[in-house]
């Protein structure tokens, strides 16, 4: 087969790829980049910030959640007590509508100095960029494309790759001609795919189907997480976990309640003493859950309190982690610019702008390729090289059914066209 042929097919595929999920990937982009500095956008939004005297004790946590429950009117169900010293700390109530609350409470004084109204606005770019405003089947449709952004990043870095003098990195031609652009978007897509392409396989966890059946996997192999107990968490102690704890429990426990003051002096004296969040029993018998606010991966910590005894029954941490809970751990943190301070950050940030300059000069180039003012798709190619590449495609399809199906999808309609064309 003639490598020509190949490149061609390969070229189809990525333009189709791109096609199919382009506007997404620029929303998921420009979302991402601005998730990645939820902490500095909430606090130009909210008032996060309080002075702390020197010598000045926090209030009890049992007098903030009053002082909460007082002014909200509704069930406080959670408490997070932060790293720093200089900031609010966020008291999350519940109506019994489902609505919530985060008031963010100066602990000096008890003072509230605001509140976050559904989780604030970091809450809404991030279900936005999960698609979770669109409930399952946006989580389905981040699913599919991830994984056709995967596809993406394996054939650009194949079409782009150096042959016959042509170089990967080299921005050439003037701004109004079709080289200048074709540069661009190849030479970026080079330099980042690498990135981009680690963006959008640690984002694959968080999926219902893939996700869910790769927990089960770790699971099954004894690579997750300790086993927990009895009782499956619901939110909000659920979304307060690390991945690999979610689809556990706490332990039944016997009716009665220590008090929240107790619980922080219990996590006190197994070393959290700040940046944490306490998750208040949903009812008689739950226990209390404590958990730190993770930044990178082996922050991960979790005590389950008996309400009524005050006994820790479960302390779990990082080192209980097997390599599998472990693996997806550390791509979440690094995903999300956590685990290696700054640096990570900004080369997350770099890949978000990247994909977002993939996205836009992708519809230039395609414009700039138009002939007898018709936009053209890539040149068809011999059917035995297109019956290769799509051998290939679908075989990464296997590890991802949902990208998988759409493929065939895609496949189908190709062929239909061509049916009705030829008719």
């Amino acid at each position: 087969m003639a490598e020509g042929a190949f490149y061609r097919a390969m070229w189809r595929w990525h333009f189709y790829a791109g096609l199919i999920v382009l506007p997404i990937l620029a929303l998921m982009a420009v979302t991402g980049a601005l998730y990645l500095y939820k902490s500095e956008v909430e606090a130009l939004l909210y008032p996060m910030r309080i002075t702390a005297p020197p010598d000045a004790r926090p209030l009890p946590p049992s007098k903030i959640i009053a002082i909460s429950q007082r002014i909200s009117g509704y069930r406080v169900t959670q408490l997070l007590i932060p790293a720093a010293r200089t900031e609010s700390w966020r008291v999350t109530a519940r109506a019994e509508n489902g609505d919530s609350t985060v008031q963010l409470v100066d602990p000096f004084n008890g003072r509230v100095l605001g509140a976050m109204h559904s989780g604030g606005v970091m809450k809404t770019i991030k279900d936005l960029h999960s698609l979770a405003l669109t409930g399952p089947i946006g989580n389905r449709l981040v699913e599919v494309v991830a994984g056709w952004a995967i596809i993406l990043c394996v054939t650009g870095v194949y079409l782009r790759w150096p042959r016959r003098g042509q170089p990967a990195l080299a921005i050439r031609g003037r701004t109004a001609g079709r080289l200048f652009w074709r540069d661009l978007h190849g030479t970026l897509g080079f330099l980042s795919a690498g990135v981009i392409l680690f963006l959008a396989v640690t984002g694959m966890p968080w999926t219902d189907i893939w996700g869910g059946g790769l927990r089960a996997v770790v699971a099954a192999n004894d690579w997750g997480r300790p086993k927990m107990a009895v009782i499956p968490w619901t939110a909000p102690a659920r979304d307060a976990l690390p991945w690999t704890l979610r689809d556990g429990g706490g332990a039944v426990g016997t009716i009665g309640d220590i008090g929240v003051d107790a619980v922080a002096g219990i996590a006190a004296a197994r070393g959290l003493r700040h940046g944490y969040q306490i998750i208040l029993p949903s009812h008689p018998g739950a226990p209390y859950l404590v958990a730190s606010l993770v930044q990178r991966a082996d922050d991960a910590r979790a005590l389950t309190i008996d309400a009524a005894s005050g006994a820790v029954v479960q302390n779990i941490d990082w080192r209980m982690f097997g390599p599998g809970a472990k693996a997806v751990e550390w791509g979440i943190a690094a995903h999300q610019g956590q685990q290696y301070g700054e640096a990570n950050r900004l080369l997350m940030l770099a890949g978000c702008l990247c994909l977002l300059a993939l996205c836009i000069t992708a519809p230039i180039l395609w414009w700039k390729r138009r002939k007898h003012g018709r936009l053209l798709a890539p040149p068809a190619t011999t059917p035995a090289a297109r019956r290769m590449v799509a051998a290939l495609m679908l075989g990464l399809g296997i590890f991802f059914p949902l990208t998988g199906l759409s493929m065939l999808a895609a496949l189908a309609g190709e062929w239909l066209v061509g049916r009705v064309r030829m008719a």
